[in-house]
């Protein structure tokens, strides 16, 4: 996972949240992210997961955080947002 530090990430939760922002380091217990936006699915129920980093892929995520510290437990998947396919 070092190859993921100072990337911009996006983090799938086991929860209905998503986390967009740039990996600053991580330990044992937790990722931190810098400049993220921390995004409850349920605030827009018109979106799908997919589609919510899909438009953060192609438009950029808005930052509502300067950091956030999120438990490696809750962290269904984390990938590099380029990485995210847009077709």
């Amino acid at each position: 996972m070092q190859e993921l530090v100072e990337q911009p990430i996006v983090m799938d939760a086991v929860t209905s949240f998503v986390y967009v922002g740039t990996l600053e380091r991580f330990d044992e217990e937790f990722f931190v992210l810098r400049d993220a936006d921390v995004h409850d699915l349920r605030d827009t129920p018109t979106l799908t997961r997919e589609q919510y980093v899909l438009r953060c892929r192609e438009h950029g995520h808005a930052v509502n955080r300067q950091k956030v510290w999120v438990r490696r437990a809750d962290v269904a998947s984390m990938s590099r947002l380029q990485d995210v396919i847009v077709e």
